[in-house]
């Protein structure tokens, strides 16, 4: 008896990691109605990235470490954006002349 009971429990954790790791159909597919992460097709700001939600699945990434680059990547855009205004101010402002005394 003891030998059936081992077996039948062996069978069922079988069965379960083998539905976990997707063999046998696996789990559902993903809802295509949940929101998709949305960013403009032109140049993306740091506002815009600070708006990226991403859908919770049970197989997804970990929240924490996808925030921790939003956050990143939001900083390195604003940064980005503050040096190229910056350049560009410049660009627009007329140098003084160049040059010296003599001839």
């Amino acid at each position: 008896m003891l030998v059936v009971f081992v077996v039948v429990a062996a069978v069922v954790v079988f069965a379960v990691a083998a539905a976990a790791v997707g063999r046998g159909g696996g789990l559902e597919t993903p809802d295509r109605d949940l929101p998709v992460p949305w960013l403009p097709d032109e140049r993306v700001s740091p506002a815009d990235v600070e708006a990226v939600q991403f859908a919770i699945g049970f197989r997804g990434y970990r929240m924490d470490q996808v925030d921790d680059v939003l956050d990143r990547l939001g900083r390195e855009l604003a940064s980005r954006d503050d040096r190229i205004a910056q350049l560009e101010q410049r660009g627009r402002t007329p140098s003084p002349p160049q040059g010296g005394a003599g001839g």
